[in-house]
């Protein structure tokens, strides 16, 4: 089966959200395949924001700094719950249809997957700019992607309507925020839900497979 996955690069709850899916898909006995889609939750951001993701959040949310300051404390709290080494410090606040377009890429040469995974890493936890050209060529090379094809590709704008498909589905369906996963095609998970409630979702969808045979 399939469990389709709105996100969005720069959402934090969204590689908490992939890591609660991939443990409940360790548990699940049966294959399960993860495609990504594009989702931006800002925007209007600029590709080369000046300013800290305090700066960032405090004037998007009109929240005051320390207000702000606490929920990403608490974010990497929770972040680290599942691994996860958040460095709201160095991260690099930037727009995202780029890197959106770069995971399209991957997705056609069977490498969408690592290349999310890498690009949450890059975004999160190295401080790495995922709204340049350069860093996403050198981002995806890593991942096996080969380097002038990812430039041309992202150059040309390639996928482009691809992305805007994603985006324009997400308006259709109702998706207003992220991570949201469609398992296939039946059942909504809106957020970054315990493994358990995508392990159930899984498994209703496998019984429900196995009474219509």
């Amino acid at each position: 089966m399939t469990v389709h996955v709105w996100s969005d690069i720069a959402c934090p709850w969204c590689y908490i959200g992939k890591r609660r899916l991939e443990r409940a898909i360790e548990q699940f006995d049966g294959e399960v395949e993860v495609e990504y889609h594009a989702f931006e939750l800002a925007p209007d951001t600029p590709v080369d924001f000046e300013g800290t993701e305090v700066d960032f959040l405090a004037g998007h949310k009109g929240l005051p700094a320390a207000q702000v300051e606490q929920m990403l404390a608490q974010m990497t709290a929770l972040a680290a719950g599942e691994g996860l080494a958040y460095d709201f410090d160095a991260l690099r606040h930037t727009k995202t249809l780029l890197a959106h377009q770069a995971v399209h890429h991957a997705r056609a040469h069977n490498l969408q997957g690592a290349l999310v995974e890498r690009l949450f890493r890059a975004y999160f936890e190295e401080g790495r700019h995922v709204g340049r050209v350069d860093e996403l060529v050198a981002l995806a090379a890593e991942v096996g992607l080969d380097a002038d094809e990812t430039r041309a590709a992202l150059d040309s704008g390639r996928y482009a309507d691809a992305v805007q498909q994603d985006i324009a589905a997400a308006q259709e369906i109702g998706i207003r925020g992220v991570p949201f996963f469609v398992v296939d095609g039946r059942y909504a998970v809106s957020g970054a839900q315990a493994p358990d409630v995508f392990l159930s979702a899984l498994e209703r969808v496998r019984d429900e497979r196995a009474v219509a045979r």
